[in-house]
């Protein structure tokens, strides 16, 4: 699979651009502010629906404007694949694929699989829990449409589940059959979450570690570790241990809601412990483990996009990273730097042919 080409209205800092890509590696080079970032996040909007680093659509919208408009044409197992999404402010989002509108944004999640490489990842290490949970459910979600419909549906009884218990609290009126029903919901939905995740993680724990060993040539000791209370109790006795302490606290302290990945190096924890290049070789690993198993169950490569990845890393890692990613095991890559030289430097050195774009103030060129 790969993007022939974007078209954008009113996206950010686009008024308007048009722009044709080649097959294999894409650089966007220019200074800081030009809209390199913005390129990307226009591709992660096409394959996922919504941009990779503000939720908000309307704040995607150029200032001034009432709308945005981006437009792709993929090259998908040799058929062309148009997709066009629309945003206008106060509407609801409108996302088409060949033209024909779809009816749930969900259907569209793992038809173009995609991998973004940011400095925003950090936050997957130094921020809580959620954005560890969140990075598992984008991978999973891109692989099977059934796991986002049941992470929804879970996320939906814990709301009902946390209302209740706030109003016990209110009231004191406490009704344990109604509990009983919102705890029996809550568990049909978590286990079959939970299953899919520890499945998961089974399969992409050795990626990681293959990834990270190439990348830091086996010199540092780190470790992935899949944390889940459901692993050592059965879900309902978990619901009917907590009972007395989440009518206290008025919300579910039990669930898969719960559940972390643990990074560590040298059996320490990563995030107090790890340097600004062992916690960006560490991401790397995670986001190229990511791509090896979408690859995997989508029987075709994935798009990666690596915003301003060279930062921090030494020169050693990153023409591994280099080396690793331009050959046959990925497909399309796009590419933003502030260093032109830097890129060209690279890739000559590697022999590998690279498209470059001069991107500068909302405009996009072939250098």
């Amino acid at each position: 699979m790969w993007l022939k080409n974007i078209t954008l209205l009113n996206f950010k800092n686009y008024a308007d651009a048009d722009v044709r890509f080649s097959k294999s590696v894409n650089a966007f080079v220019g200074n800081n502010g030009g809209g390199k970032t913005n390129l990307l996040d226009a591709i992660h909007y096409l394959c996922l629906c919504k941009g990779y680093f503000n939720p908000i659509d309307s704040q995607q919208i150029k200032t001034g404007e009432d709308l945005f408009l981006i437009q792709g044409d993929f090259d998908r197992q040799l058929k062309n694949e148009k997709i066009t999404c629309g945003v206008k402010r106060n509407q609801k989002k409108q996302f088409k694929r060949n033209k024909k509108e779809y009816e749930k944004l969900a259907d569209h999640i793992g038809l173009f699989p995609v991998v973004m490489i940011s400095p925003y990842d950090i936050n997957i290490i130094m921020e809580g829990s959620e954005e560890r949970r969140r990075f598992m459910d984008n991978v999973i979600s891109q692989t099977d449409s059934r796991y986002l419909d049941e992470l929804m549906l879970y996320n939906r009884h814990l709301l009902n589940r946390n209302a209740l218990l706030k109003q016990i609290a209110v009231t004191r009126k406490y009704d344990p059959a109604l509990l009983q029903i919102f705890d029996e919901q809550l568990v049909v939905s978590g286990n079959k979450l939970f299953k899919k995740r520890k499945e998961f993680m089974e399969e992409f724990i050795p990626l990681f570690n293959k990834y990270y060993s190439f990348l830091t040539d086996d010199r540092e000791e780190v470790s992935l570790f899949y944390s889940s209370q459901l692993k050592d109790n059965s879900f309902q006795y978990l619901l009917t241990q907590a009972a007395e302490k989440d009518k206290i606290l008025e919300r579910t302290t039990m669930g898969i809601h719960k559940d972390d990945l643990l990074f560590t190096i040298a059996d320490m924890p990563l995030k107090k412990f790890g340097s600004h290049g062992q916690q960006k070789s560490f991401l790397i690993a995670l986001k190229l483990a990511q791509y090896a198993y979408l690859q995997k169950y989508k029987g075709f490569k994935p798009l990666l996009l690596l915003d301003d990845i060279f930062d921090k890393l030494d020169d050693q890692r990153m023409h591994k990273l280099m080396e690793m990613v331009s050959h046959q095991d990925f497909g399309q890559i796009f590419i933003t730097d502030t260093g032109r030289e830097r890129v060209l430097k690279i890739f000559n050195s590697i022999n590998v042919p690279v498209t470059l774009f001069d991107v500068n103030n909302g405009t996009v060129n072939h250098a």
